[in-house]
């Protein structure tokens, strides 16, 4: 009998109420509430792993352009492979591969 009594001049105090209403408006109800904040932490998640993905690749292509710059025997390599070119009395002959439809 006393916890009750205890509760119902805990929910009288103005104060207790006023702290309770304001943190269930924090927590639920506010722009900012606990489930935005969680996918604000996993958007920001998501965007720090393209970021490293991203620096991983601007590295490669960094390396890639050193050695383009440098080395002659690469640079004709490259674009023989991207570009398909060849010397005057070479024949180029591309393939292509087609994936088998399935029905």
């Amino acid at each position: 009998m006393k916890s009750i009594r205890k509760m119902v001049s805990l929910l009288r105090n103005k104060y207790f109420l006023a702290t309770l209403i304001f943190a269930v408006w924090m927590l639920f109800f506010d722009r900012n509430d606990i489930v935005s904040q969680y996918e604000y932490g996993r958007q920001v998640d998501k965007l720090q792993e393209e970021k490293d993905f991203y620096e991983k690749e601007i590295m490669q292509v960094k390396k890639d352009l050193r050695e383009l710059d440098t080395d002659l025997q690469t640079a004709e390599k490259y674009a023989r492979e991207r570009y398909f070119m060849k010397k005057d009395n070479e024949d180029v002959f591309v393939i292509i591969r087609e994936n088998k439809k399935e029905d």
